[in-house]
């Protein structure tokens, strides 16, 4: 490969197919620059770090697992629905990523560790999304009044088990869509406007 017309995204790919390969604990920059074609110095111009390059790799595939959240935020379903949608998109997203690709998977649950501040701002971003749903479903009467931002939390935390990778091994169980289910329900109930 050209070193000239290597792109961020050629080596961010790359490298999510090293680590795939060799896993977190044996995947380097070298191997990211030999698998492309190129000196790890071409991979150290874009990236100044193995860390800066595992950061980006994170950052990339959280999006990607993600990207579905924003559009149910804000769509035109009413919140009641909206909240539901969005809670069913975020554990289907984590169990395709878990199941699909289960070594992958296991590799970004290292990564994310190491990147806790990334991790922990993408986290702020999905909780910012519940809340925008909780604060529009008060607005609208549907849900109670109550801090929309504290209230999203605890919706966050209390449906960790379906989002959580620490659970993932449970994702495949024959009731785990009637508990997701069920859970939904009880939580739009203790939100729901008396």
């Amino acid at each position: 490969m050209a070193e000239a017309a290597l792109t961020r995204e050629q080596i961010l790919e790359t490298a999510e197919d090293v680590l795939r390969r060799f896993g977190p604990a044996k995947a380097t920059v070298v191997d990211v620059a030999r698998a492309l074609g190129v000196s790890h110095g071409t991979v150290y111009r874009h990236f100044p770090s193995k860390a800066a390059l595992r950061e980006a790799v994170t950052e990339r595939w959280l999006d990607r697992a993600h990207a579905a959240l924003p559009a149910v935020a804000t769509g035109p379903q009413p919140p009641d629905r909206r909240l539901r949608s969005w809670l069913e998109t975020l554990f289907e997203a984590k169990r395709h990523k878990a199941l699909d690709d289960p070594e992958l998977f296991a590799t970004y649950q290292v990564l994310t560790v190491e990147s806790s501040a990334l991790a922990g701002e993408h986290l702020a971003v999905l909780e910012a999304q519940l809340a925008a749903i909780i604060a529009e479903g008060q607005d609208d009467g549907l849900f109670a009044p109550g801090d929309p931002r504290s209230l999203a939390h605890a919706v966050f935390q209390a449906t960790s088990h379906f989002h959580d990778p620490e659970y993932a091994s449970s994702w495949t169980g024959p009731t785990v869509t009637a508990d997701l289910t069920a859970l939904i329900d009880l939580l739009l109930r203790g939100l729901a406007r008396r």
